[in-house]
């Protein structure tokens, strides 16, 4: 089971600009140099971000803030922005069970019953977690840095 690393890319794109963004222009090329990643990869998860209205984003000269207090931006929130749907993504039913066994005719339909409970409860879980929750740890991390 594995949640994309846009889901990380994005919460470390919002943290940046959280903490930066009133004071200095953060543009995906900046955000790149911090993540690691592809400027384009930036830009298509800070498009995404931009378009749920997760952000703010200056036209032409860049420049990227929080339209939402980090109190009003869940986990659940972040990741759906940048990956649509994602919890039905990650649990998958194999599709060639054979038909002439009871369990192979019925084990999609039996199993997908569970799998829409982990589904709502993992959806429910992240959205108890906010971006502030998250830029709260951050700052507890370097704390312990010093």
């Amino acid at each position: 089971m594995q949640l994309s690393i846009k889901a990380s890319l994005a919460i470390h794109c919002l943290i940046l600009i959280s903490e930066f963004g009133k004071t200095d222009k953060i543009t995906s090329e900046k955000i790149a140099l911090s993540t690691g990643a592809n400027p384009v990869a930036i830009r298509s998860i800070i498009s995404a971000l931009k378009k749920d209205e997760i952000l703010n984003v200056k036209s032409g000269t860049g420049g990227a803030t929080l339209k939402l207090p980090p109190e009003k931006i869940t986990v659940f929130r972040i990741c759906n922005a940048v990956k649509p749907h994602f919890c039905q993504d990650i649990f998958h039913i194999h599709t060639k069970a054979s038909k002439l066994c009871p369990v192979g005719r019925n084990i999609q339909e039996t199993l997908q019953m569970s799998y829409c409970k982990f589904e709502s409860a993992l959806a429910d879980s992240m959205k108890t977690v906010t971006l502030a929750d998250i830029i709260q740890d951050y700052h507890l991390q370097l704390k312990k840095e010093k």
